[in-house]
């Protein structure tokens, strides 16, 4: 009789496991869950701009005039660190585009705000200014090379968001 009723108990035990499976099966699925990203937090630069365009050896440049659906979402300066100055976007598209200026010496700076990108060999003008561009695996890139200081819109985003940005461009 002790061999039946360990059976009987073993067997309770799956069938009480199977239930409790299949109920937080059913919850699962019944109980609604965002696995999207939480959408990005729009951040103020403004204080920072200031501060850069006080600090910098060089204009600090950052766009005017764009659409409201580019999202400013994340802003540095590092006078500390060849005056760079960081400003990064969320296009339109969802795709990411970044300000970069820097005194550094600009072939360390360009390969590190770039990720790596190589030079083209392809110019394009962009107002009164021309504008290299560049092609990578994971970052697209038109950079300009000024006096003392380069300055990179790079990112995620195609070349003609990358022009939208750098046309916004304004130093003052």
């Amino acid at each position: 009789m002790a061999g039946t009723k360990g059976k009987q108990s073993v067997r309770d035990m799956i069938l009480s496991l199977g239930l409790i499976g299949l109920m937080a099966g059913v919850i699962y699925i019944f109980i609604p869950h965002d696995d999207s990203e939480p959408p990005l937090k729009r951040v103020d630069y403004r204080v920072e701009l200031l501060t850069a365009r006080r600090a910098a050896s060089y204009p600090v440049a950052a766009p005017g005039g764009l659409p409201k659906e580019w999202k400013a979402t994340s802003v540095r300066y590092n006078g500390a660190e060849f005056d760079a100055w960081h400003l990064g976007f969320h296009d339109p598209d969802g795709q990411y585009v970044a300000i970069e200026q820097s005194t550094q010496k600009p072939a360390v700076f360009i390969d590190t705000a770039t990720q790596g990108a190589e030079d083209t060999n392809t110019t394009q003008r962009i107002g009164d200014r021309t504008w290299q561009r560049y092609d990578g695996d994971k970052y697209d890139a038109l950079v300009l090379k000024g006096k003392g200081s380069t300055t990179v819109v790079t990112g995620t985003a195609s070349f003609a968001q990358l022009t939208k940005m750098a046309q916004a461009l304004e130093t003052s």
